[in-house]
């Protein structure tokens, strides 16, 4: 593959607006406005696989927005790789925090990103990763170097629960066989320090609903006098963490993972500098849960924060109300052994537990998903360490990360194989953030790294 430089080279500008056309469309999910925008979306990734070379691509219905199914198998005794990404993106808001329209993409040099990083919605999270993957196919099959049959995966749901994606695997066991599954959907630690995901949290994540009064009160008449809801939610909330920041919730922690001195030692070996982590968020200190370090604290260890709170009178001016409801947002990133559903379970009987007379509370789960750990000694994972020895000229570090992918442990369970999670995204790309952004240069790089994980891949499958 010694002439993959000179093809994206030669075809740079291409990769580059074909990314930024995607880059437009807000496929967004979450909201019901932007479906024919998503459904848009398939169609568009669907061409592009084709393009790249799958024999055979079809958009596959669910009871939700669809899944792009391609591949090209061309030995059945070859090795599998099957590649899963999304092409749904998380909402823009809020809108007035952009420094540019989020569907309309520019190029922007940063301190980081001194060739440039493209500033849109999705551009890290997952279109542009995920893209990598499609222009990485392109390359493979115009050179005729694919040394392995390869499928994709590409869903739609992925921003709000791939609920529909586990109908899909499980129907689709004989169609989505394979020998490893690979995802660029996570980050590396830094452009000059490769590393490899090995470890993802598990998520739960819930709505909850305080309600008083049986309508809004004046709050001279009846302040003091009856509870007010919003004051009860924020003192719930605040009841979660003691004062080390430990959660509160009765057996939450019954089945946390407690890593071993010598793993967080090894983990401690990655290059981190507190200092510039605060530089970077504008915060003159960090906070969480007592005898664990920054790095510990978003990655082995389980959280609960509040995603959005509201209720009430927010607009221009005063309006002096007491409001019948409040409401909160809540997610809890868990670690590998904890059960989501139990989780949620656990959260729903303490938080309605905590509630004083006056008022009546309501916990609505939303989705949530597994943690998972893939082990350094698999065939993919070492591949995937050779394919970044080979285009970054240096081993990848290891590395667990805070974030979550739900469907990664339903792979494994129904397809019965690893994940190999290769992301080039940075931590400072803001994803679900306003301003997101993604390097080109990682967006190159990624299209150099990942041909080479087929060619290891199957070399080392073949021995």
């Amino acid at each position: 593959m010694s002439n993959i430089q000179s093809y994206i080279s030669e075809h740079k500008d291409r990769f580059l607006n074909e990314l930024l056309e995607l880059l437009k469309i807000p496929s967004i999910s979450a909201d019901s406005a932007y479906k024919n925008d998503v459904l848009k979306t398939a169609d568009v990734i669907k061409d592009s696989l084709l393009k790249a070379g799958c024999d055979h691509v079809e958009v596959c219905k669910t009871d939700g927005y669809p899944i792009v199914y391609g591949e090209k198998i061309i030995d059945s005794n070859l090795p599998t790789v099957l590649v899963y990404g999304h092409y749904d993106v998380q909402p823009p808001d809020p809108l007035d925090l952009w420094d540019s329209p989020p569907f309309e993409p520019v190029i922007k040099n940063t301190e980081l990103h001194p060739e440039g990083a493209i500033f849109a919605r999705g551009a890290c999270d997952d279109k542009g990763q995920m893209y990598m993957h499609v222009k990485a196919m392109e390359f493979m099959t115009s050179q005729d170097e694919l040394p392995c049959n390869v499928k994709f995966m590409i869903e739609g749901e992925e921003e709000v629960g791939s609920e529909n994606l586990g109908v899909f695997v499980k129907a689709n066991r004989e169609k989505l066989k394979n020998d490893v599954i690979l995802i660029s959907d996570t980050g590396m630690i830094a452009k000059d320090v490769p590393s490899i995901t090995t470890g993802l949290r598990g998520l739960s994540y819930v709505e909850v609903e305080v309600t008083g009064p049986n309508r809004d009160l004046h709050s001279g008449l009846y302040g003091g006098a009856v509870a007010n809801p919003i004051n009860i939610l924020t003192k719930m909330i605040a009841s979660l963490h003691d004062e080390n920041n430990h959660i509160t919730i009765p057996r939450f922690y019954d089945k946390v993972e407690n890593l071993s001195n010598d793993e967080r030692a090894e983990m401690a070996k990655a290059p981190f500098s507190l200092e510039a982590y605060k530089k970077a968020l504008d915060i003159d200190a960090v906070y969480g849960e007592e005898s664990y370090t920054t790095n510990e604290r978003n990655s082995i260890r389980p959280t609960l924060d509040v995603n959005g709170i509201w209720g009430g009178y927010t607009g221009e001016g005063a309006k002096t109300v007491i409001a019948s409801k409040a409401y909160a947002k809540i997610s809890m990133r868990l670690v590998p052994n904890q059960d989501w559903e139990e989780i949620t379970d656990l959260f729903k009987s303490h938080f309605e537990s905590i509630a004083p007379k006056g008022v009546k509370v309501k916990v609505t789960p939303h989705h949530g998903g597994q943690g998972y750990v893939t082990p350094i000694d698999s065939l993919g994972y070492k591949a995937a360490s050779k394919a970044y020895e080979q285009t970054f000229g240096k081993t990848p570090i290891p590395q667990r990360s805070g974030g979550s992918i739900p469907i990664v442990s339903l792979f494994e369970q129904e397809l019965e194989s690893k994940t190999i999670l290769m992301g080039f995204g940075l931590d400072s790309d803001a994803i679900h953030s306003p301003n997101e952004h993604f390097g080109i240069w990682n967006y190159f790089k990624g299209i150099e790294t990942i041909p080479y994980f087929y060619k290891y891949f199957t070399e080392l499958k073949n021995k």
